[in-house]
């Protein structure tokens, strides 16, 4: 799960996923940028996610590195600027195919950060959605 700063959407995205898939699926979460490595999650995501079960505070940020390819076989990201970015970092077409936006219609997960409550409420179930299809999808891999 990659977005811009890996506070809002990807560490919901992560536990969302994480609650919804068998405890032998690794779920991670990342961001493209830098800028809250080693921080927890912004407390709306937390509450959203305590609001709906699931416990994310104790996620810390991180950066999407090159290595991500090598450790995940599915990279899922919120946008398209975030999809763009995630694809400079490919070494081949086999990393190419593993990402993909995290939403089934290719619509983007908006980023929440300078929102209010209802973007955070709106973010979360948008990603409840995709990760539902993900489920589904999980479902013909395994």
């Amino acid at each position: 799960m990659v977005c811009l700063g890996n506070i809002c959407r990807s560490p919901l995205a992560q536990g969302i996923l994480k609650n919804k898939v068998s405890s032998n699926i690794i779920v991670d979460s990342a961001g493209t940028a830098g800028y809250h490595i080693g921080n927890s999650p912004d407390p709306r995501s937390i509450l959203i996610g305590e609001q709906n079960g699931i416990n994310i505070s104790h996620y810390l940020a991180r950066k999407f590195t090159k290595k991500d390819f090598n450790n995940f076989s599915h990279i899922y990201v919120m946008d398209k600027s975030n999809y763009a970015d995630v694809l400079t970092l490919t070494n081949s077409q086999e990393d190419k195919e593993k990402v993909n936006l995290i939403h089934p219609f290719d619509q983007e997960i908006p980023d929440p950060y300078y929102g209010n409550y209802e973007a955070f409420d709106k973010c979360y179930l948008l990603l409840n959605y995709s990760c539902e299809q993900i489920v589904k999808d999980l479902s013909l891999w395994t």
